[in-house]
């Protein structure tokens, strides 16, 4: 007998009310598509993660970008632990358009973990313009995260 695959619809307020998202974070959860970008630029921005006494440190610690662009942020890390990476909204279902490397998501949604002395690939579209603040915590040292900030501006072209 052939196997058939049948797929389960979920409708997204139900979804809604058993996940605790809010209705439109289920729906880009269920696929729908971002508006297109502000601009057809990627630009490549790279982060770097270092350990300074014990803590891993996120460089630059005043990350610019442009918003409601995709951008292709490549994250090296030279720490001697993993490190988790998060930022408010950024990498949640929909602007990750992909991901590549030493690099896997934290299935809270909220950030991407880097391996210990891994680099990786990250192109997602920006969440809108404004200032937030991004994480980056390491496995072995949880209490003492590094902040630093993220500024996203609105695209030039």
């Amino acid at each position: 007998m052939p196997h058939r695959s049948t797929r389960l619809r979920i409708p997204a307020v139900l979804l809604a009310a058993v996940t605790g998202l809010t209705l439109p974070a289920v729906a880009q959860a269920q696929g729908k598509p971002l508006p297109p970008p502000d601009s057809d630029a990627m630009p490549p921005v790279e982060l770097t993660v270092e350990m300074r006494d014990g803590h891993p440190v996120c460089q630059p610690a005043e990350l610019r970008l442009p918003a409601d662009t995709n951008v292709a942020l490549n994250v090296v890390s030279r720490a001697d632990q993993p490190v988790t990476i998060t930022m408010p909204g950024q990498f949640e279902n929909g602007r990750v358009l992909h991901a590549d490397g030493d690099l896997v998501h934290v299935a809270s949604e909220k950030g991407y973990t880097v391996k210990r002395d891994g680099r990786g690939q990250l192109r997602l579209r920006t969440v809108s313009a404004g200032e937030q603040t991004f994480a980056c915590t390491g496995a072995n040292s949880r209490s003492n995260p590094f902040e630093g900030k993220v500024i996203l501006t609105p695209p030039s072209g």
